[in-house]
């Protein structure tokens, strides 16, 4: 409502968050923060090996502990009747046979098959004695071999994570046209190939996982306290994959979440062992992650290699894409994991390029490790990756500016609505603009003299681009918002996205001041209660555009019953009614009654909407990124000194909260370019980056200076308020813009060869080592 005294407080202002104030005077409430009247607490015990068979598992020592309640081992769970988590049955194996992954059982009961598989649990007074007892447990194991690497895991004689993935393949699938693509190589003027690696990383929000399990005899209920992104995931699977009961038995509550970034999507096994045993014991049950158990436990992300081919004719144009991709799906193929990897990568394979041919096809691999599952972006960093570090390759091998090559290959604003390769449809996008706009940012036409300059200190400068988009929505595209109006001044609006430190408290907030045209304080956002409402949750970016639409459908359908409402008190008609700034008022007089008003004038003191609606498809984000690093010769450091980006998130609902989320982002992405990796030992499948002391996380002090704009000219045309997802933009344009500038840096330092060869992250012994061409 721009007329609005409260347009202030509207959408497309960077209004100050609302969720701060209470964050800010340490008032937040983590799942960590919950403590119940009577609650013991829960330590888990892990395997040390990767791989081994479970002889026995004797608890006596550890039951005869002081403070101990109860010890549970993966039996006790079997002859409970408690299931297996979910594991992906939606993909086969190439012979048509369905996806093969061994049970996942909440302790191992017969097999452990990563370090930090949870064996036995014990409950306990105090935490200090549940772990003083978990010590006591004697597990007999009896070792068996064990393979890390996904490569390694297909080699003849390799050791078998489960018997019926032959091979170690659990599934596999293609996409496009192998004959056309073939004969498209073959007749190419130019071909390039790369190995890549997108090593696996580990998500790392600030908050660990937590859990408070309650049960009520009384009504047969387990109540949960949990960080989670999507408490409606979590009650279902608990409830109808693992414990078999109603899903109206269980409750979710999510309070403030430290960051999510889709480790926090799914169902996990600390979640069903302390649901069982609050059940079991009758007492509330509590777990808090230590930090080691989330290198150890907690899904991972990424961890696909590839070769791939690019084929081009004279001019420069891309004739067909070729990629072959092993994705290491852990010890267990979870649902997100292989979905990640086989499908949703690949529906942003051809990225903005106009690229009609291509061959794709990935193999989902078990391995010895922990599992792996959505991290930020989730597949889309790794298809962008493959496509942009191919854009730079052919770009060096013709002789091209690496824009010039990206301009001839991209998908024209007049070629939209667009349907690639994969059948998905690009709604929108004007991506040869964003480009300009960019490159333009950056100054890339004066990168000559920045580059001398750092020459004259003893560094060597590089850039890098990433033209690119993302697909968004994770194929949810309904949201349910409640709506209570009340008589006391505040207009409470639930939804079942949930705030994970993203914003999405406000920018609701300000899409209802837009509909309501009352202060920004007087509407309540309220999230994460499961008897509340029930929906997908937060995950693939789509909060703002499907659950904010929804908002602002809501919030228009409240008006309305208000008007309704008001009609039947002023006794007039409805059309006669106009709404501004909370107010009806009868259109030429002076009658009116307040929103707010009409509320406390209502049986109860206030009135509700509940409203579900839809937007039609998913979202396009795109964007142009543009990164320049300086490198010491001497040591291979590498820094990041300049990042400019113009990024198409259709419209801004705080232009400042979307910064954030672009740059913090960018950061992230940057991390897994430089400096973050999981490491398993391959001979002894023992984790050696399971603390941040051997685990590198991106810092303050590696931080380049951002120039960061947005382009909102180009509205999304799939929902009503033109909104593009952005949560996970910043992270996907990032990595290949990083690498690319590190490797143009080691080209034009004469070290071109050994420099592809590289793969991330790009350490300074990496950069070291290809400057010397070793």
């Amino acid at each position: 409502m721009n007329d609005s005294r409260y347009a202030r407080f509207g959408s497309g202002r960077s209004v100050l968050r609302v969720e701060d104030d209470k964050l800010l005077k340490g008032e937040g409430s983590f799942a960590d923060d919950v403590s119940a009247p009577g609650q013991v607490h829960l330590v888990l015990l892990r395997s040390p090996h990767p791989h081994a068979r479970i002889a026995g598992v004797d608890v006596a020592a550890a039951k005869a502990m002081p403070g101990v309640v109860a010890v549970v081992t993966g039996p006790d769970l079997v002859r409970a009747g408690v299931k297996p988590l979910a594991s992906s049955t939606d993909f086969k194996r190439a012979d048509g046979s369905p996806s093969a992954s061994p049970p996942r059982q909440a302790l191992a009961a017969e097999t452990v098959r990563f370090v930090g598989e949870a064996v036995a649990a014990v409950v306990a007074e105090t935490l200090e004695q549940a772990r003083d007892a978990a010590e006591a447990i004697e597990v007999a194991y009896e070792p068996l071999p064990a393979v890390v690497d996904p490569a390694a895991a297909l080699a003849p004689g390799a050791p078998t994570v489960w018997p019926p993935a032959i091979g170690n393949v659990a599934c596999e699938m293609r996409h496009g046209d192998a004959a056309a693509a073939a004969a498209a190589f073959r007749k190419a003027a130019h071909v390039v190939s790369l190995d890549l690696v997108n090593q696996r990383v580990a998500p790392s929000p600030i908050e660990p996982r937590a859990v408070v399990a309650s049960y009520d005899p009384a009504s047969g209920r387990i109540t949960i306290r949990a960080s989670s992104q999507m408490p409606t995931g979590l009650r279902d699977a608990l409830c109808a994959e693992v414990l078999g009961i109603a899903t109206d038995k269980v409750r979710v509550l999510v309070g403030d979440v430290g960051g999510g970034f889709g480790m926090k999507t799914g169902l996990y096994p600390e979640d069903v062992v302390a649901a069982y045993c609050a059940r079991t014991i009758g007492r509330p049950v509590k777990w808090c992650a230590e930090r080691i158990e989330e290198f150890l436990a907690a899904t991972h992300g990424r961890d696909v290699t590839s070769k791939a081919e690019l084929a081009l004719d004279e001019s420069g144009r891309v004739v067909a894409l070729r990629i072959d991709s092993l994705a290491n799906l852990g010890a267990y193929a979870t649902p997100a994991g292989v979905v990640i990897q086989l499908m949703i990568g690949p529906w942003v394979s051809t990225s903005i390029y106009d690229i009609r041919t291509i061959d794709i096809r990935i193999r989902g691999v078990l391995t010895h490790t922990g599992p792996t599952a959505a991290y930020r972006g989730a597949g889309r960093p790794e298809a962008i990756y493959i496509i942009e570090r191919l854009m730079d390759a052919a770009a060096r091998r013709m002789g091209l500016d690496p824009s010039e090559l990206r301009r001839r290959n991209m998908i024209r604003a007049d070629q939209m609505p667009y349907k690639n390769a994969m059948q998905k449809t690009y709604d929108s996008g004007a991506f040869e603009s964003i480009m300009d706009q960019a490159l333009s940012l950056a100054d890339w036409s004066g990168f000559e003299a920045r580059r001398a300059e750092s020459a004259t200190r003893g560094r060597l400068r590089g850039r890098g681009l990433a033209t690119f988009l993302e697909w968004t929505g994770a194929d949810v595209f309904d949201e349910r918002v409640t709506v209570e109006v009340s008589g006391d001044g505040f207009i409470e609006i639930f939804s079942a996205t949930q705030a994970m430190g993203q914003g999405i408290a406000t920018s609701y907030a300000q899409l209802a001041v837009d509909v309501f045209g009352v202060p920004i304080e007087k509407i309540r956002i309220v999230q994460g209660d499961t008897d509340r409402g029930t929906g997908f949750g937060s995950a693939g970016s789509r909060s703002l555009f499907v659950g904010g639409s929804a908002v602002r459908v809501a919030a228009q359908r409240t008006v309305e019953r208000g008007r309704e409402l008001a009609a039947a008190g002023l006794e007039v008609a409805a059309g006669d009614l106009e709404y501004s700034d909370g107010v009806f008022s009868v259109v030429g007089t002076d009658r009116s009654v307040g929103l707010f008003e009409l509320a406390k004038a209502q049986p109860r003191a206030h009135f509700t909407v509940d409203s579900t609606s839809s937007v039609a498809d998913a979202t396009w984000p795109n964007g142009c990124h543009v990164c320049e690093v300086e490198i010491d010769f001497e040591t291979g450091a590498v820094e990041p000194v300049a990042y400019a980006s113009v990024n198409d998130v259709g419209k801004v609902v705080n232009p400042a909260i979307v910064v954030g989320q672009l740059e913090g982002g960018a950061l992230q992405g940057l991390g897994q370019a430089l400096c973050e990796r999981v490491v398993y030992e391959a001979d002894s499948g023992q984790a050696l980056t399971a603390s941040f002391l051997d685990y590198a996380l991106p810092r303050a002090s590696s931080t380049p200076r951002f120039r960061t704009a947005m382009d909102e000219s180009i509205p999304c045309r799939n929902n009503e308020l033109g909104i593009k997802g952005v949560g996970e933009l910043g992270t996907i344009g990032a990595t290949p813009a990083a690498v690319n500038a590190v490797i143009d840096a080691l080209a034009r330092a004469g070290a071109e060869k050994s420099a592809l060869g590289l793969q991330m992250p790009l350490t300074s012994e990496r950069v070291w080592r290809a400057l010397r061409g070793a």
